[in-house]
Parts: structure tokens; C-alpha cells; sequence
């Protein structure tokens, strides 16, 4: 739909006005109705908002398509005037959504969700329950995130030839935090840059005073509650960082390896005796504490019960054990058991009693108990062990494998399970009331799909290792005795002060104490974010009595049991409340062949880059139309289509501020503002085209309002897009423009107006949380607005609604579409106006006949010539007949659209062409030859071409058959 000037195919054709273009910037005076398209030379003057006389915003009256650039300029406004804080002058509950701290060493990239696809989501929920009349909050915040951060700034030191261990802990940190402060703003920046509505004056950072108190008592009282305890396990050990690291921390890539096969004789046996094992890790086998094999594999039975000898261990006896864990069809079917370096041996050692073996350094390289190879790296040792394994005759062979290799998501390493000295949390007490609350309904999952994966890791939960060994972080609020090992004493305090109290009542006056130098795992603090940001453990906090519990949470599925269920844990366990009553999952941003973003594949998109090319509005729309927890394959196709859509916004704004009366005229506005169209009364009044798209709007609503309430965005913003692009844009504004510009009547013109108005601004309502600049953009060129679109109350739902005249205006454009059809059939020119015949009952007729005028606009029909009856024109059998809807039909003169003689002169032609090029297929797949060796997908092409050609034949004979008929009568 193009938002130009009308024709002139209303008026009769004997006047000269049929000849003019009626530009609406060009109309001269005596041709402009009252309430009529203004002026060229009032475009420039006219006023608009206030704060548009200020420089904020622009009205599409003087710019061609919406200024991307004007973007930060608004989201300046809105924060200036106050609008991301929580307003409680409507009296609505509180909607509070904690943002999930992205890291503060973070940037926009398009492959994370949890920096895009997140902000924007969470930005459509807070606009729209803030429009809602909520007191909508949004709390942003960043992650001090340990060991990336640490990380980074041992890498900006090292460009400085200084290593972190030149430095003393307290002036490494503070090389961190003048780091954070110059470079930490960066990924907040980049939120605002979204549009994103967060409360920036509530903006916290996980190791703000006032965080770091709440982590303290948080460790306190876990502590104190007997949930939090030290111990030697295996972790996930980083050899280069030299910490434990998380789950999250882990990333499994698949590579080229090797399956090492080695023979392990069986002690007493004679040569023959040895069973061979299949290993990825050979270095490992100086932990051997046992060779297990399944139960039911009789190829081995014989040996369980007796001793294996681990090789190049000077004769180190391990017991041969039968256990069901293994699988017989891996490998040999025989499996070594090294404790100390595998996470399922460990856990087949501890449930069975076995030893932990360690022969690892935690630098990776292996320690004393690998004997000879002790101080070797790891995997020089694995090449050396492999070629004295092969001079000893105990190598067996070695294989190509693929193997999935967990490395640091960090510093790209291979992670080493190691046992190591820790701080954990007993987490299955905390686990079972997170379990309940879903259950008991306090806590929805969104999509529901994901309860099975939420209640199967807290189901199968274990203990949580909390300590890092790193300097940037929360301290461990740990103190130890000098002159005592830490195994005899400790004390948990929240302050050096607490602790140095307790140790002297303890040990006297003199005591010596230091405290523990890890810090905690990044994730604890994460835990209590959605309490701890609004003032927790003051339950006093005006913010906390507020806003807490809050709303909702979103974030990425991926974390759902790393981060969320934490969460809930941590918030059960210290306020008595789950910490929010919903989580919605989201998915993954993929690339257009549904491809993870990432620099090795080079197709990572830089949202800021993005945004510079086809503007925010676009980006957050193309977005939102994903599904809750579904990856969403990104395009340019896309992009542009809803730049597209965004430019279709700003000329159907450009099109109601040209069609709309001036500023001045201030009673003419007062009846515009007056209509709501919110009673049956008004409604009805309406004629067919206004009562139509009324109708579909107050339908809209709706529809929009319930998938707003349900979380489902892209429905919301699918329903929005067909409404406003296929109803209004194609066929309301098109219609309209019969009362602007031909009826001479000041009330059909006024009606119009107000029905453009009406529907224009409400559609701006519902799509601002997707696309706020555009439309607050458009919003503020629109006379006499009296706040911000983004602060206006949402529309009302259940509204009246004329379900007749939706059928109706479905008959009136059937006919339409169908006349556009044969236009296009017979190669009808554009501008040439037609003659039509529309047969119906009396009762269609009636209204069909009240728009004639809008029926002859957009069938491009002469309106002096468009005929209604309840019988079949005399002229039928030389008109095509349409059948719009069952009773109603229309005819076409031929006449009118061709030479009918030309017409069959072509077609004849056109026929004959069709037939040669068909039987030149047929020939093809009548030969045995072509059928038996060509290729089977050219057969199946030919085949489908001769199906098309004939179909096209028999269109063509009967068109041409038709046509002669008509000459003949």
C-alpha cells in the first residue's frame, strides 16, 4: 500500500477532474475539503508535542523516514523525565523483574541471548505492565564475574610486563577496580542502547557495599544452619587460572583423539592371562585403584575377585571388580577406575569404598605417585607413557577417536578433574523446598517443558563447590588461627573485626589470625540477586517491602539449573519466599542457517552495527517474533522486512498528519479526541469501512492483551504486524481516502479522521513495548498529546465489537480481490477504469451499494459505471463471471479490458508455443533411454515441467474458448 494521492476514477469520467492526480500535498484551496489534507507550506509549522519544540522529537510531516540517530535522543527524554522508575500514582501491584547481571567485562553480541534476546524481552514485559498502570521496576545491574574479570586484567598487565603474582593481592584488586571503573560501563551502555527501561538509579554491581554485606550473612547463616562445609573432592580444576571452576565454566568441545588400548596382566596368571582396557587419558592409569568389568559379561567373569597389575607401576596390584556402571559394548568392556581424575569413577569409588588416588599437580603436570614421569605436563606424559607402554609389549594398539574435551569457557584450556581442598554447600535440604514451590504452583516455569529439566537436576542435585582460588571476588568470610592447621579450627564471621572477637574469647588476647585468601564462586552472589539488590538482609528496606517477591525472572534456558534454581533456592532459605512467580526461558540468537554465533565461524552480528542500519525498532521486532526456549535463526531478510515495516509505521503517520486537521483548529480536534468508538451506540453509527476496522481493532486488543498476559511476545507482535499492515495500511487507509478527498461531505471526512486517529494511535499503544522510538517518535507529532506514549494508560479491552460488519467488509474485499484478479489475468492496464455488474440479494446489495465508492477505488472500476442487481446482466455472456462469496457475483464486460480479437490472436499464439514446448517433454520422458540413465531427480524435473505446461494449456483453451464464444454471440 502506498500512502499516496487518491485517483480521480470517482469522479465522472465526462469531467475534467478525471484526468488530474489529486496529490494530497497538492490540492488546491477550492478542491480541499473543511477538515481536509493540509498545505505544504503547514507542514513545516505545524506543532506537535511540546518537547518537540525542544529538539526531541521529529514529526514525519518534515522528514522522509524515521531518524535512527533520534533514538538515543529519546531514550535521554524518558530517562530525564523520570519514566524507568516505578510509578505508583495508577495504584497498580508492583511488576518487578530482576536483570539478570550480565558480566561487567561483557559486550553486545548477537549469539548470546542472555545479552540480547534478554534486555529486549524483559524491556516488552516492563513497558507493557507499566502502561498497564503498574509500578513497573526493573533493577539493572552487572557481574563482577571472577575470573573473566581477572582474567582480563592480568592479560592488561602482562602487555605491561607485569605478572599478578608481582603484585600484592590488595594492589592487584585495585588495579581491578580502576579496570572496572574506566571499561566496566561498557555492557550497560549497550543495554540503554537496546531501549531498555531500566531504573538506572537502582543499578547495582555484585560487589557494591551493600551486595557484599548480603553475601557475607549469607555464608554466615548457611554456615550456621550446618549447610556449609569444607572438604577434599574432585572438582573441575583450571591448570593455567589455577581454580576450581563451575559447571557453567565447562564447555565440551568435540576433537580428534586417540583410544589407547593397553594390556593389564592378571597377577598369578600364566602369559595369556591380561585384560585389556580402552583409555582416552593412559597418563591417568597411575591412579588406578581398580579394573572393573559388567556382571553379566562372562568374557571376564573368571577374573573378578583377583588382582590386576597396573603397568610401569614397578607392579602396582589393583582388585579386578564387576560392576554395572560398565558397559560392555564400549572399548574392550574393560574400565579402569582412576578416582582422583574422572567424575564417574569417583563416584563408582565412593559408592564402592575405594581409594582416591591423585597423581596430578595443579599445574598440571604429575605429581610423585606417577614415579618416573613425576613433573612431566600432562600430555608430554601421554606420549612418552604411549611409546614405553609399546617397548614393553603392553601396548595393544591405538585408534583414531573422537573426543569431547571439557575446556574453560575462559582461558580455553583443557579442564582437569581434580581432588582439591574446598568450600561446599549441602544443597539437597535447599533443593527439596525449590522442588515443592513448582509443585505447589508458587513458581511457573515458561515454556512447562522445562519442569523436567528444573526438577530432575534438583532431584539428582549435588553438593555445590562455592570456593575460587582467585584474588577478584567476594572473600571467603573464613578466618584461621596462626600456630593451628586449618582442619583443627575455624571461624566464620561476618567482619575481620567479629572474628578476631571470637578468637580472642577463645584463645586470649594474643591470638593471631588470617583468613581464608579464596574468594567465592561468582554464582552465590548471582544467587541472591533478586533480594539482595533491593536491600536483604534488611527486611526493613523500603525497596525490599516493596518490591519483593518480584515478578518475573528471564533468562536463557541454558542456566535454568546453574542460575535460576539458585536462585529459588537461596530465596526460599532467607526470606521464606520464592524470589519471583515466574521464569521464562528464552533461546538462542542462531545465525540464517541456524548456526551457533561464535568467531570461528565468522558470523557473529554486532547488534550496535545492526542497529545502525536498519534502527533498533527493527531489531527488537525482528526478536520478539521468536517462541519462548527456541533458538531464533537471525536474517538480513528479516531485518529488512521490519525496516520495512518501521517505514510503513512513519508514512501511515505521515499520511494522518496530511489528512488530518491543523493544530489551530482547536474544535475540530475536540471532536477528534472525543470519539473513542467505546459504546455500541458509536459504533454502529459507523459506516461499513470505519465500523470494519473498528471492529478489528477493539478485536486486536484483545487478542494482544491475553498473549501479553501469557508471555507470548511473538504472537503478540505477529497479530499487531497482520492487523496494521494487511487491515489498516492495505485497506482502511486506501478506503478512507473516498471520504478525504472525493465525498464533499464534512461529516464522512470527519468521521474518517477520527476513525484514522483513533485506530492509529491505539495501534502505537499496543506495539510500543516492541518498538518504543518509532512509535513514541509518532506518537508526539500527533496533536495534543497529553504524556509520553510510553507512560499512557494501556487500551481498554472489551470494547464493543460489530461482528457483522467484519463478514460484510470480507464480501466487499472477496469482491474486490477477485476483480483485482481478473485484472490482472488479461493484463488489464493500471490506470484504465473498468465497468462492473455486482448481482446479489437485496440485503447485500444494500450495503455493497452504500460503498460503491471505496468498491470502484480499489477495483480501480468506473464509478459512473458500476451497475448492482439482483438479476444476471444482459451482457453476461461476454463479461467473466467472479464469484466473490456465496450471493455474490459480478461481471465483467470483456469489452472493457481487451480486444478480444487481439486477445484471442495472442492467446492462439501463446497456445500454440505451450504445445510445442509440452510435447518436447514428453518426447524426453517417452524415451526408455532418457528415463533408465538420467539422473532420477532431472526425470522427476521433467516430469513436474510437463505437469505445469499441461496445466497451463488448459487454462489457456479455456480463456481462448471463452473469448471465441464471446465473438461468436
Amino acid at each position: 500500500m502506498a500512502f499516496a494521492g487518491p485517483s480521480s476514477a470517482l469522479l465522472s469520467s465526462s469531467s475534467s477532474a478525471c484526468l488530474r492526480r489529486l496529490n494530497p500535498l497538492r490540492l488546491s484551496a477550492h478542491r480541499r475539503p473543511a477538515w481536509g489534507p493540509r498545505r505544504v507550506a503547514r507542514m513545516f509549522c505545524a506543532a506537535v508535542a511540546s518537547e518537540a519544540e525542544t529538539g526531541v522529537f521529529t514529526s514525519p510531516e518534515v522528514a522522509k523516514s524515521f531518524d535512527f540517530t533520534n533514538e538515543e535522543r529519546i531514550y535521554k527524554w524518558w530517562e530525564s523525565q523520570g519514566f524507568f522508575k516505578p510509578n505508583f500514582d495508577r495504584g497498580g501491584d508492583p511488576f518487578v523483574i530482576p536483570m539478570p547481571p550480565p558480566n561487567v567485562t561483557g559486550s553486545l553480541h548477537m549469539g548470546h541471548a542472555m545479552f540480547v534476546t534478554l534486555e529486549l524481552t524483559q524491556d516488552i514485559m516492563v513497558r507493557y505492565f507499566r502502561m498497564k498502570g503498574r509500578a513497573a521496576l526493573w533493577i539493572p545491574g552487572t557481574d563482577h564475574a571472577g575470573i573473566a574479570t581477572q582474567l582480563v586484567v592480568e592479560k592488561m598487565l602482562a602487555t605491561e610486563g607485569i605478572r599478578r603474582t608481582d603484585l600484592t593481592r590488595e594492589e592487584f584488586t585495585k588495579k581491578v577496580w580502576e579496570w572496572k571503573e574506566k571499561y566496566g560501563g561498557t555492557i550497560t551502555n549497550q543495554i540503554g542502547r537496546l531501549g531498555a527501561s531500566c531504573d538506572w538509579s537502582r543499578e547495582h554491581f555484585t560487589l557494591d557495599e551493600e551486595l557484599s554485606r548480603a553475601v557475607v550473612e549469607a555464608f554466615v547463616r548457611l554456615h550456621e544452619r550446618g549447610l556449609i562445609y569444607q572438604g577434599s573432592y574432585l572438582v573441575n580444576w583450571s591448570p593455567n587460572l589455577q581454580t576450581a571452576v563451575s559447571d557453567l565454566e565447562v564447555e565440551y568441545s568435540e576433537e580428534p583423539g586417540h583410544l589407547y588400548f593397553i594390556k593389564y596382566r592378571v597377577a598369578g596368571g600364566t602369559r595369556d592371562d591380561f585384560m585389556t582396557i580402552a583409555t582416552t587419558r593412559p597418563e591417568t592409569l597411575f591412579g588406578d585403584v581398580a579394573i572393573a568389568v559388567n556382571p553379566e559379561d562372562k568374557r571376564y567373569a573368571k577374573y573378578v575377585g583377583r588382582l590386576a597389575i597396573v603397568p610401569l607401576t614397578c607392579g602396582r596390584h589393583v582388585p579386578i571388580i564387576a560392576d554395572r556402571y560398565v558397559d560392555p559394548e564400549f572399548g574392550t568392556g574393560v574400565l579402569k577406575i582412576s578416582p582422583g581424575h574422572d567424575h564417574n569413577d569417583y563416584h563408582i569409588a565412593r559408592k564402592l569404598g575405594l581409594p582416591i588416588l591423585n597423581v596430578m599437580n595443579k599445574d598440571g603436570t604429575l605429581n610423585d605417585v606417577a614415579g618416573l614421569y613425576s613433573g612431566m605436563d600432562r600430555f608430554e606424559a601421554r606420549k612418552k607413557l604411549w611409546s614405553d607402554l609399546v617397548e614393553t609389549n603392553l601396548a595393544v594398539k591405538k585408534e583414531p577417536y573422537k573426543l569431547r574435551v571439557p575446556r574453560s569457557q575462559r582461558g580455553g584450556e583443557v579442564i582437569e578433574p581434580l581432588i582439591s581442598k574446598q568450600w561446599f554447600v549441602t544443597m539437597e535440604p535447599l533443593a527439596e523446598k525449590a522442588l515443592h514451590a513448582v509443585e505447589k504452583g508458587e513458581l511457573t516455569i515458561l515454556p512447562e517443558r522445562f519442569e523436567k529439566i528444573y526438577n530432575h537436576w534438583l532431584t539428582n542435585i549435588k553438593d555445590w563447590c562455592i570456593s575460587r582460588q582467585l584474588w577478584w571476588g567476594h572473600r571467603i568470610p573464613v578466618w584461621y588461627i596462626v600456630g593451628k592447621t586449618p582442619e583443627e579450627d575455624y571461624i566464620v564471621a561476618r567482619s575481620a573485626e567479629e572474628a578476631l572477637a571470637k578468637a580472642q574469647e577463645k584463645y586470649g588476647k594474643s591470638v593471631e589470625i588470617y583468613q581464608d585468601p579464596d574468594v567465592l564462586d561468582t554464582w552465590f552472589s548471582s544467587a541472591l540477586w533478586p533480594f539482595s539488590t533491593l536491600g536483604w538482609p534488611d527486611l526493613s528496606s523500603k525497596d525490599y517491602k516493596q518490591f519483593y517477591p518480584s515478578t518475573v525472572l528471564e533468562t536463557g534456558h541454558d542456566i535454568l539449573f546453574f542460575w535460576v534454581a539458585r536462585m529459588v533456592m537461596m530465596g526460599i532459605e532467607f526470606t521464606g519466599s520464592v524470589p519471583f512467580s515466574y521464569v521464562y526461558l528464552h533461546g538462542l540468537i542462531r545465525d540464517s542457517e541456524g548456526r551457533k554465533m561464535s568467531k570461528t565461524l565468522g558470523n557473529v552480528i554486532d547488534p550496535l552495527d545492526t542497529i545502525k542500519e536498519y534502527g533498533t525498532d527493527a531489531l527488537r521486532f525482528t526478536l520478539s517474533l521468536g517462541t519462548a526456549g527456541q533458538d531464533l535463526n537471525l536474517s538480513t531478510e528479516r531485518l529488512t522486512s521490519n525496516k520495512a515495516f518501521t517505514n510503513k509505521l512513519w508514512n501511515a503517520g505521515k499520511f494522518l498528519l496530511q489528512n488530518l486537521p491543523d493544530r489551530s483548529d482547536v474544535s475540530a480536534w475536540d471532536v477528534l479526541l472525543a470519539n473513542k468508538f467505546d459504546t455500541e451506540v458509536s459504533l454502529q453509527k459507523l459506516p461499513l469501512p470505519e465500523c470494519w476496522v473498528v471492529t478489528g481493532l477493539h478485536e486486536l486488543i484483545d487478542k494482544v492483551s491475553t498473549s501479553y498476559d501469557k508471555f507470548f511476545f511473538g504472537d503478540a507482535a505477529r497479530e499487531i504486524y497482520d492487523f496494521f499492515w494487511g487491515d489498516f495500511a492495505d485497506w482502511y487507509i486506501e478506503a478512507s481516502k473516498t471520504r478525504l478527498y472525493h465525498s464533499g461531505d464534512d461529516l464522512a471526512s470527519s468521521t474518517a479522521q477520527s476513525v484514522l486517529l483513533y485506530v492509529f494511535e491505539n495501534i502505537l499503544k499496543l506495539l510500543h513495548p516492541f518498538m518504543p522510538f518509532v512509535t513514541e517518535e509518532l506518537w508526539q507529532a500527533l496533536p495534543y498529546r497529553k504524556q509520553a506514549l510510553m507512560v499512557t494508560p494501556w487500551p481498554t479491552t472489551n470494547l464493543p465489537k460489530d461482528l457483522r460488519s467484519i463478514k460484510r467488509f470480507q464480501n466487499l474485499q472477496s469482491l474486490i480481490k477477485g476483480i483485482r484478479n481478473v485484472r490482472a489475468e488479461y493484463s488489464v492496464e493500471p490506470a484504465k477504469r473498468i465497468s462492473a455488474s455486482v448481482v446479489a440479494a437485496a440485503d447485500v446489495l444494500e450495503y455493497m451499494s452504500s460503498e460503491k465508492p471505496v468498491l470502484a477505488l480499489l477495483a480501480k472500476l468506473d464509478v459512473q459505471n458500476v451497475h448492482f442487481t439482483e438479476s444476471i446482466p444482459g451482457d453476461a455472456n461476454q463479461s467473466v463471471h467472479i464469484v466473490a462469496d456465496e450471493g455474490l457475483e459480478a461481471y465483467l464486460p470483456l469489452a472493457d479490458m481487451v480486444d478480444v480479437s487481439e486477445e484471442v490472436k495472442r492467446l492462439s499464439k501463446r497456445l500454440s508455443k505451450m504445445q510445442s514446448e509440452y510435447d518436447a517433454l514428453m518426447a524426453r520422458l517417452n524415451s526408455q533411454s532418457f528415463v533408465e540413465k538420467a539422473p532420477e531427480d532431472i526425470v522427476r524435473g521433467v516430469h513436474e515441467k510437463a505437469s505445469e505446461a499441461e496445466e497451463k494449456i488448459s487454462l489457456t483453451k479455456n480463456r481462448l474458448a471463452f473469448l471465441q464464444s464471446t465473438v461468436s454471440n
